[in-house]
Parts: structure tokens; sequence; C-alpha cells
């Protein structure tokens, strides 16, 4: 055997040893680590809604036992029922240009979310705990902690992940430890639907003397040439240190490094040697890495060991190139999204916040701002692992209120340490792509928020030098006269399509990026004639029309948008509002009862998608073929009217018949760069810039029977087709997945869901648009009904009963694994129709 050749042996001991060198720790330790025990903190937990009299529910011997048991995460709100009265304000909203108060109800969803809440679990530690910390992922709002009857921690803004160290009140003996979590939400305090309760996920995290704390290892990539890359880690450690030392291990590579001793704590950081061949992080190429961080005693002993996800990739924004993710230029193709998911209010679920990312993909949509509020951490690994860019926006107000009881109250106080949760909590997360430190703040227009904007933006910059800081401005023009828009790494302007130009001429930057744009309402299923294009319309019906010509009257339409991104090159990128109608604020139905959520979402409140889907689609999505005809066409009574259809597509010239009939060929008019109206807005129906985006036929005169369109691609070569029928009378239901595809199947987890949509057909199986059939649910098995939602921003039924009428044919349904393996089924049924049954597996 030659001397450089290993033997059988050899070679299984040196893979074993590699093994355990990539699992960052040696072989003599393998049990020492075991100190270090992460646990969610999901059941267990018992619930109250109100205020208590005499022994307060913080204390140990407190009797809970008639309290409701409940799972975390979860909203104590969204089981209902609606109510005109609950938080309705008489104010003026003055983001909608309002001067005189007026009677809003709806507004911040008219669901009993205002109150207090008690919650109340226990938990053990065993001996080798020596330090103990919670870590709350937000708690809606107000949150004060107890642990065995004493007050540990407390916070204000719902929306912040904070810790509280409970080392100094547990139970050393191994009883238990009570835990109680007192919440109060105060009317007016939001401007839509915040959810009530423990509405994120809640961890106990307990260690040895030495630690590495919760969001104490960073990882930042200093640079990427030629996929090739440097990077920096850095790690912080707590307790009792002594002679022991850090062991960063990534990449196939471990490297030891010495502890910086300081004054309450260790430090140590590492410039990793040179990468190559990498494949940085992107929308495209989501690709993760493990860094386990390890503190090593002298004996060489693990202490405490931690192993977290990273992404290499870069950000930069410049007046040459733009936005710049990994050095190549893009445009922010983004969606603005509050924070609840409709049937299940605020409670946040790993599986909706996938179906939500996976569904803004098929768009083309590769951004989310967090609007307006710090992301939740579950939020941001789906981000990460799944490619979606963020901005991570902190606050919807300063010091100066938007609605009397908000964040205002707590700004002076409060907003550094806000800050630095939301840094420090997420600085890892490669999707983070910009720091948003406000949403149309009122400050904006004034020399205090001059100072103010500068203020914490630097303590941004102190806390992570990696990513720009940016603000959505309303009111740019005030911006620019104070010198509060210059101050920003990027200037978010909101809406104001008509101000790009002027404000990229007066600032600094050599771009400008849309913050927040469009602002198009509509309804799915609703399509209103005539047809005009309108700004703040509203019908008796309380609806908005699909034909997305209707938008508020400081918003526009899809298209002017466009023209700003495509035509000028210092325009960066877009965040519409909203990718999801959500609960509360449901303009332009602001003082119209039952109205109760948005219009805004490009995809309904279920999660359905409205018709401007396909128009973003088609613009956004370069891959895919989009061809979607608007309206439907199913009209009883409307023989012989004229009733305009429109064609959303990737294509740049279609034919329209009906039944059989041609009405007309028609191409895209590439030569509108502005619309007509003043200053470019685009604000009459035929309006030339609109056909750049949309095929229209304006003058067809509706017949009931078949709509067919052919599209043709650049060649003038057909590409594709799609037909339209009038339906006849309901026959059935139909059960599939999101955008027609299979259900999902569950995962035995106790936390997976999927989402089921029902469709009502007629006998050909084309969808009825008119059905508004109630349905019923039934779910047995491996499954528990969770939620039901038809995207009808005018229905009080609740979310969390199985049953509900359909909204033009369309409702989804909502099933969560019990925690149990094994088959599941669906029936969904309806008088008249015929039941529909579906089965799928929980593994």
């Amino acid at each position: 055997m030659l001397q450089n050749e290993e033997s059988p042996i050899m070679a299984i001991h040196s893979l074993i040893l590699r093994i355990l060198l990539l699992i960052g720790i040696s072989a003599s330790t393998l049990t020492a680590s075991a100190q270090r025990k992460e646990i969610t903190l999901r059941d267990g937990w018992t619930f109250s809604h109100g205020e208590k009299d005499g022994i307060t529910p913080a204390q140990e011997l407190y009797d809970d036992k008639d309290w409701q048991t409940v799972q975390i995460p979860h909203d104590w709100a969204i089981d209902g029922p609606f109510d005109k009265e609950i938080d309705k304000q008489t104010v003026a909203i003055t983001q909608n240009g309002e001067e005189e108060a007026s009677e809003k109800t709806g507004r911040s969803g008219s669901l009993p979310w205002i109150g207090q809440g008690w919650y109340r679990n226990t938990f053990t530690v065993d001996s080798h705990c020596k330090h103990a910390v919670l870590n709350f992922d937000g708690a809606m709002a107000e949150p004060e902690v107890y642990v065995n009857g004493q007050k540990a921690g407390e916070w204000k803004y719902g929306y912040t992940p904070f810790l509280v160290d409970i080392t100094p009140y547990l139970h050393q003996d191994g009883s238990p430890n009570t835990l109680a979590v007192h919440l109060q939400n105060v009317e007016e305090s939001s401007r839509w639907y915040p959810g009530a309760g423990l509405y994120r996920p809640v961890k106990l995290i307990t260690t040895g003397s030495c630690y590495i704390p919760e969001w104490g290892i960073n990882a930042e990539t200093r640079c990427l040439t030629d996929r090739t890359a440097l990077l920096h880690f850095s790690v912080r450690v707590e307790g009792e240190t002594h002679d022991a030392h850090v062991r960063f291990v990534s990449q196939g590579q471990s490297h030891d490094v010495q502890l910086q001793r300081l004054s309450d704590y260790a430090f140590a950081e590492i410039d990793f040697p040179p990468l190559h061949a990498i494949q940085p992080w992107s929308p495209e190429h989501p690709e993760l890495h493990d860094l386990t961080v390890s503190i090593v005693s002298a004996s060489g002993d693990i202490l405490d060991s931690r192993t977290v996800k990273y992404g290499i990739r870069t950000v930069e924004v410049n007046a040459e190139k733009g936005f710049l993710l990994n050095g190549q230029p893009r445009k922010i193709k983004g969606v603005c999204l509050h924070h609840d998911f409709g049937m299940l209010g605020a409670a946040i679920n790993k599986s909706a916040l996938i179906r939500q990312v996976e569904l803004l993909k098929s768009m083309g949509c590769d951004a989310i701002r967090t609007a307006h509020n710090t992301p939740s951490q579950m939020q941001m690994e789906v981000y990460d692992s799944l490619g979606m860019m963020v901005m991570a926006e902190s606050f919807d107000m300063w010091q100066y209120p938007k609605c009397k009881n908000g964040y205002a109250r707590f700004y002076q106080d409060w907003w550094r340490r806000d800050i630095h949760n939301l840094v420090m909590a997420h600085r890892l997360h490669p999707s983070i792509i910009m720091w948003s430190i406000g949403n149309e703040i009122p400050e904006q227009g004034s020399k205090e928020g001059n100072r103010m904007v500068r203020e914490m933006q630097d303590y941004l910059h102190s806390l992570d030098k990696t990513r720009p800081v940016t603000s959505g401005m309303d009111r740019i023009d005030n911006a620019l006269s104070t010198g509060f828009a210059q101050v920003l790494d990027i200037p978010g302007i909101n809406y104001r399509t008509h101000r790009y130009e002027s404000a990229y001429e007066r600032l600094r930057h050599g771009f400008v990026l849309g913050s927040e744009t469009a602002s198009t309402v509509s309804s799915r299923g609703v399509y209103h004639f005539p047809v005009t294009r309108a700004d703040g319309k509203t019908y008796s019906d309380g609806q908005c029309s699909s034909y997305d010509m209707e938008a508020c009257w400081w918003s526009n339409i899809p298209e002017e948008d466009w023209l700003l991104q495509e035509d000028k090159p210092w325009v960066i990128g877009e965040f519409v509002w909203t990718g999801f109608d959500y609960l509360g604020e449901p303009t332009p139905y602001d003082e119209y009862w039952p109205s109760r959520s948005s219009y805004f979402g490009i995809f309904d409140l279920a999660g359905l998608p409205k018709d401007r889907y396909y128009l973003y689609r088609s613009h956004w999505n370069k891959e895919e073929s989009t061809i979607h005809l608007v309206p439907h066409w199913t009209f009883p009574n409307r023989e012989g009217e004229v009733t305009p259809v429109y064609c959303y597509t990737n294509h740049p010239t279609a034919e329209l018949f009906v039944n059989g009939k041609s009405q007309g060929k028609i191409s895209k008019n590439t030569q509108a760069t502005k619309g007509t109206g003043k200053e470019g807005r685009i604000s009459d129906i035929n309006d030339p810039a609109i056909d750049r985006y949309r095929l229209r036929w304006n003058n067809v005169v509706y017949e009931p029977g078949e709509l067919k369109v052919v599209v043709y691609d650049k060649n003038g070569i057909e590409a594709g087709s799609q037909t339209v029928k009038t339906a006849g009378t309901a026959s059935s239901i139909q059960l599939t997945g999101d955008l027609g595809a299979p259900v999902k199947p569950l995962r035995a987890d106790g936390e997976d869901m999927t989402f089921i949509t029902v469709n009502v057909l007629d006998k050909e199986g084309n969808l009825v648009p008119d059905a508004n059939q109630s349905v019923q649910v039934n779910v047995s098995g491996a499954a528990r009904f969770k939620g039901i939602c038809n995207g009808d921003a005018t229905s009080l039924e609740v979310f969390t009963k199985p049953h509900m009428r359909v909204f033009h044919g369309q409702l989804v349904i909502g099933i969560q694994n019990n925690g149990k393996k094994g088959e599941v089924t669906v029936k969904v049924s309806a008088k008249g129709l015929k039941t529909a049954t579906l089965q799928l597996n929980a593994e």
C-alpha cells in the first residue's frame, strides 16, 4: 500500500471526523452540549378574556380550570362576532384627504380585539438549567410577563419580538413553574385589524452558565465577486466564559477564535477564508447555509452550541445602476402585506405564510414590504427559504398620532428598543434587503422630522451597516422642503406618480423607490356598468368593480406605475398596495356598514385571485404565458348591452370572438409613455396609455354563449387561447387547491394546514359566477376544520364556523392536522347541489 493511501478503516475514521466537524462538535464532547434546550410552548395554555377581580391570574395558585384551552399562536378575536360598534370611530382620516370627522365603522375590522386577556401555562426545567429566556415573537398588545407570581418583563409594541430573562424567578427544585401573560388592547390604537393575544410563537430557551444569547450570532457578506465570497462571522457570549474559546463551522471549514472580554459580555469574530463557486441567495436561488457556533472550554468540552441559517448575498443601490442584488441590477416587483391571514386572523401559521409566498411568486412577485410593522421570525424564515426579498418595516407612526391611542404613546421611550429588536432578531435573514423606519410619518413635513429621521437612521446603521434604510413618504414635496427625504438612504414615495420626476431632480440620490403604489380597488367577480375610470367611487352593494379601473383619490391604476418602472431607469421598483386583502381599512367604504375589510388586494381575503392577479402576472411573470379574459360571461338580463372585454396577457396581439364572430384583432399600444390627463395621470377610460398593457374591446355587445380570445406572439404566430362560457344553473361542488392545482397533503405535526378552494359549477363544469349558496363543511380523520372565508368584504359570517355562503361561486376552507397520522375526509355540501368529497393523507 502506498504511504499516502488510506486503508478502509482509516477512510471510515476520516469520514466520521469530517461529519463531526461539519456539525461543530468533537468525538470527545458529544454529551456536553446537551445543556441547551429550546422548546416551543405551543400546547397547554389556558386563556380568559376580560378583567379579573380578586387574586390576580399571575399567581401560581390561581384557579383557571374554567378558562378556555388554546394553542399558541392564538388570536382571541377571530371567533367574532362582527359588530358595528366595536372600535367605531368618529374621525377625519387625513391620509384620505378628509378634513371633517365622520363615523367610521369597520376601520379596525369590527372584531372583538379590544380589552384585556390573560394566558397561563406551566413548564419545568432540569438540573442543568443555569439560565432561561422566553422568546416572544410578538404579543398583541402591551404584554406583561409573570413567572411564579413575579413580574419578569414587559413590552409595549405588539409587533416587536422580545426576550424575557426569567432565570431569577424559576423554581430550582424541579417543580412546575407558572407562566402568566397579561395583554390589553385599547380602542383607536390601530388603523387596521391588529389581532389580539399571543398571536405569534413563544419559545423557552434554557442553557448552562456560559451561553450564546438569542440573536447573538451574525453573518455578513463583506464581498461577493465572480461567485467568490468573503464572509464575516461574529458571536456574543454571556456568562462564565473563563478560558473558553469559540469555534465557527461552516462550508466544511472549522476555525477556533479567542474570546474578547468586554465589560459584561464576551465577543468573537472572524473573517472567513474566501469561499469559491458560491451560489448567492436570490429569489430565483434561495440558497441557505448552516453556521454552527460553539463555545469550547479549555478542556475541550462544548459549553453551548447553536446552528443558524444564513445566505450569501450583497445589496447595493446607486445612481448609475439602481438596485443591485449580488451585483446584478434588477427592478423590485413587490407587494405590501398586512399581517393577518383572513380566516385565521393575526394568528401566524407557517402553511399560510408559504401559501402566500407561492401565490405571489406565481405572479412574478419577488419582494414583500411588511406593512407597517416588524415581521415575525417565522415569517422571515419562510421568506429566506422560498426566496422573497423583504423591506422590513417598523412603525406606522412616530410621535405624532395618526390614531388617538396608537404607537405615539410609546414612541419617545421605546423606539430605540423596538428598532434594536427589529434588527437583532432579523439581521441574519438574507431576504431582508432594506429596513423601513416609518410609513407616511406626519413628521416628514417638519424640521423636527428631519432631526428624528437622521437620529433613527444613524442608530439603525450602528446596528447594521449592510442594509440601506428607507421610509414611505406620502407628502414628498413637504419631505423635500424639510430635508427629510434627502436624509434617507433610499427615498421611498407612496403614490404621487406625478411627483416622481420633480422629486428625482431635487434629490441627491439619483434614484427613487415606489415604496407604496397603485391602491387599485376591486371585488372578485363583481362588474359594474358602465365601465369608467374613477377614484373613490362607491356603489349600493358595497363592492368595487373588477375591471381594475377604480382607485382612491390619492392613488392610481397599475399602468401609471408601470410607465415609470419601465421607462425611467432611476425608478428602482415598487411595492403594490396590497398583495392580499386584509381585515379593516375598507376604503372606499369607510362609512358603509357592513364593510369590514379592504378592497386593495390582488388576491381577496380568502386568497383567491382577483382579475388583477392576471394583470400583474402578465406584466411581471416573463417565464409563463398569461391569457385571462375580463369579465366572466354570465350576465342575465344584459343581452344587447355594451359589455367591454379585456384580455390580460403577456402576448402583444389578440383576436376576440363572441359566439364565433370576430370582434377585431388588436395589438398593444407600445408608443404610449404617459397618461393624457393632468400631469401625465391616467384619468380617462379611453386613455391610450392603458392600452400599452391591456388589450381592450370596449364596444362588445353582450350575448350569452361563448367568449374566446386567441393570442399571437411578436411574430404573428398563434400562441394560445382562452374560452369563457355562459354558465347554466348551479349543479355541483368542486374541490381544488390554489389556482386549480391539487389539494396539498398534510404533515402530521399538529400545525400544518392545507387550503381547499370550493367552486360551484354547472352541469358542464363551468364556474357559476353568480352562485351564492351556503355550504356546510365536515372534516373527519386526521384533521380538523380551522376556518372558512369567501372574500366578501361585506359578509358578517364568522370564519370559525363550518358554514358560509360562496361569494361569486367560490370560497376557501382551511383544515389543520390534529396531531395524528392517517386519512382525512372533507365533505362539502349545499342545498340542491351534489356533495363533494375529498380524501387526502396526513403523514
